[in-house]
């Protein structure tokens, strides 16, 4: 009786020693990290801007590193060798996704392109966007738009010049960006110049990558995701309310002008081109799967692609050497009073040279989408354990000085000696990503982002407002799943033509 009793008290200890033993073992396996702290692991690591504070960390703990978020296992990828093991070489295994609990409201995470894991559904997705938005034919025939666009924020930069005020490049930029897609997509404007409902639409979609890069203690700790202690969830779900009813709203209105005039397409927009593959047998796309498309075109592409344009602007403005080539450049292949087509953007090798320094220094994305490991992968002789979220990030390997010489200056001209490309091949450069999951609309960002900023820059100069100094300007960032200017870029515009 007594053995058994003696047996009974050593086995919790027994198995105790077991579960530690163990633990240390799987543990050596992993890639190297700072030691956690129980229960919250290394969630103090995170501070206000995550991906400045990891970049700090792989500088110890080296480029393929592993942190504990409270239940979470996540592995940081900081360099252009181990992306490249991660995106190319074991590419299906990590083609999943570590889904935030802000985008679970109204299922999104199961019908959006962003989301899903790399299934029959998002080919599907991926497949639409393809050949339906971004393939080069449907861009070259919505030029166009983009062009008239752009004309009208040229032709309000300029009516600004009269009045000697800065404006807020960033949300000028925003609404040609905003107005471009959404003729693209619907043939209407959504929002006017120095209207609320620009800054409304702004503030819905920068709110929405807020929230969706913002650290939530609910995505750590999944026992708490119901009860959404920061409020991540619920101010979600109002943004998410707003652009869905929107979106309802235009689909609602063209389906009944569809059905009034007997079939006829008039529009030929891409809302008619998706709803054409709707009503196709044995259709793989529904209705709900539209409204999120378009949610997560409008959540990431506009705010992307107006963040970078103001990001290069604030560049040029504390560069303005940089400033003063560009429009060199510019007036050599246009002349003075030369309109830009996109077209043109191929011989502009300095301006793209701008573009791609500054999503060196300023990536839209700093950690790309999370990526999720599938299984057990062996990268360098460490596992990366099945169902560990995968950090890319992007921002450390821009700003390492080991693969860019002088990495914190701004320095277009290293791009033009040396041919690298944002297709997801140049592993020291991939603001869009690489792989199965690279960003599906960087052909149009290819586009819009270097035909707005070259036309700023060729139709205008730039100074800055209340006499300040370049050196003074503000370039703190807002993190996110995009990354904002901290503070408005505020520019006075001055006629140059």
């Amino acid at each position: 009786m007594d053995y058994y009793l003696v047996l009974l008290l050593i086995l919790p200890f027994v198995w105790a020693f077991i579960r530690v033993v163990s633990s240390n073992l799987s543990n050596q396996t992993l890639p190297p990290g700072p030691h956690p702290f129980p229960i919250i692991g290394n969630i103090l690591e995170l501070g206000k801007l995550p991906h400045q504070a990891f970049a700090k960390l792989s500088k110890t703990y080296g480029p393929l590193m592993t942190l504990k978020l409270g239940s979470i296992t996540t592995i940081v990828i900081s360099s252009p060798n181990m992306a490249k093991e991660v995106l190319q070489k074991n590419d299906q295994a990590f083609s999943s996704r570590t889904v935030p609990n802000m985008a679970h409201v109204f299922d999104h995470h199961k019908v959006s392109i962003g989301w899903t894991p790399a299934n029959s559904q998002w080919r599907n997705l991926r497949k639409a966007c393809s050949t339906q938005i971004f393939a080069p034919q449907r861009l070259d025939a919505t030029e166009a738009l983009r062009l008239a666009k752009v004309q009208e924020l040229l032709d309000h930069v300029n009516q600004s010049c009269k009045s000697g005020a800065p404006i807020d490049i960033g949300l000028v930029v925003f609404t040609t960006v905003l107005n471009s897609i959404s003729n693209t997509l619907f043939s209407i404007d959504l929002a006017q110049y120095d209207s609320n409902l620009s800054q409304e639409f702004r503030d819905l979609v920068c709110g929405l990558a807020k929230e969706a890069g913002r650290p939530n203690i609910a995505d750590y700790f999944p026992a708490l995701r119901m009860i959404d202690p920061q409020g991540v969830r619920r101010r979600t779900r109002n943004y998410y309310s707003k652009l869905l009813g929107i979106f309802e709203g235009i689909i609602n209105q063209r389906l009944q002008l569809r059905a009034s005039s007997k079939g006829s397409k008039a529009s030929n927009d891409t809302l008619d081109l998706l709803l054409n593959l709707i009503e196709e047998d044995n259709s793989e796309i529904s209705l709900l799967d539209i409204k999120h498309l378009l949610l997560d075109l409008f959540h990431a592409g506009i705010a992307t692609t107006s963040g970078t344009v103001e990001w290069a602007m604030a560049m040029l403005l504390q560069n303005p050497e940089k400033m003063t080539k560009a429009r060199v450049e510019l007036e050599e292949v246009l002349g003075k009073a030369g309109h830009i087509q996109e077209l043109d953007i191929s011989k502009f090798n300095y301006l793209q040279a701008i573009v791609k320094e500054t999503l060196r220094l300023h990536p839209s994305a700093p950690f790309l989408l999370p990526h999720k490991v599938m299984i057990d992968v062996e990268i360098c002789g460490f596992i990366v354990p099945k169902n560990a979220q995968i950090l890319i990030n992007v921002w450390a390997m821009g700003r390492d000085f080991s693969i860019w010489p002088n990495s914190n200056l701004f320095m277009p001209e290293r791009f033009l000696e040396h041919a690298i490309e944002l297709k997801g091949q140049d592993f020291e450069l991939i603001p869009f990503g690489a792989g199965r999951r690279i960003c599906p609309g960087l052909p149009l960002a290819n586009r819009m982002v270097p035909l707005i900023l070259a036309s700023l820059v060729h139709h205008f100069a730039w100074k800055l407002p209340d006499e300040m100094k370049p050196e003074d300007m503000d370039l703190g960032e807002t993190f996110g799943l995009t990354l904002h200017k901290a503070e408005p870029l505020q520019a006075i515009p001055i006629r140059s033509l």
